[in-house]
């Protein structure tokens, strides 16, 4: 019995080394069609650190060379050095009168201190008022008696105002300066001096440049 399978299975053994000899005799590869494909070489990854290059800080940017973008809407603006200004200054046409003022020649005159005179008197005291000449424009004094301040800042109005001083044995003096111009220059006043019996000493106008001042002495006997 054994005989017999170990026959069976060495006939069976040489038919299928028979039948694969066939099958690979007669097998013909199919070539591949060249499309002119060609794949690409692909570099592995390393794990060394990518290298970072540093801007050069000491390289000063050219400032007529706009910055490149690849984004860009309309044509390109110019660069100009001189900064663009859309808002305007209502300041700028006071400033531009008052220049004005200034070039005329008939402004000269009053870009000078102005005497106002000398008068003497026997009172004790003395009464010196003040106001615009012309319409209220803003005009501004400063007042000094003997080179001292004693009114810092005053606005003239249409309405007399001012201020009562005690007159010393001699020379008194009372200095207006001019602070301003107002919107309508010269700086305008008028004033008038009284004794202290009410009568009258002096009534006069100053028309001063700014910065200038009308001296008027009162001289006590």
């Amino acid at each position: 019995m054994k005989r017999i399978l170990f026959l069976i299975l060495l006939i069976g053994t040489t038919a299928m080394g028979y039948s694969q000899n066939e099958f690979s005799s007669k097998f013909k590869a199919i070539p591949p069609v060249d499309n002119g494909y060609k794949a690409k070489k692909t570099i592995p990854p390393t794990n060394e650190p990518p290298v970072i290059v540093a801007p050069n800080v000491f390289k000063k940017p050219d400032p007529f060379t706009p910055p490149s973008t690849n984004f860009q809407i309309g044509k390109p603006t110019q660069m100009t050095m001189t900064p663009k200004n859309d808002f305007v200054n209502p300041g700028d046409a006071i400033v531009e009168k008052l220049n004005k003022k200034e070039d005329n020649p008939e402004a000269i005159v009053y870009r000078k201190n102005q005497n106002l005179g000398d008068f003497k008197t026997n009172s004790t005291t003395a009464k010196v008022l003040y106001r615009d000449a012309a319409y209220v424009d803003g005009d501004q004094i400063r007042v000094y008696l003997n080179d001292k301040v004693i009114q810092y800042q005053v606005n003239l109005d249409s309405e007399f105002k001012g201020f009562e001083i005690e007159l010393q044995k001699g020379f008194n003096k009372i200095d207006f300066e001019a602070l301003n111009q107002g919107s309508s220059g010269p700086n305008t006043a008028e004033f008038k001096v009284y004794d202290d019996k009410g009568g009258l000493i002096s009534a006069s106008q100053w028309n001063l440049g700014t910065g200038f001042k009308a001296t008027i002495i009162l001289v006590k006997e």
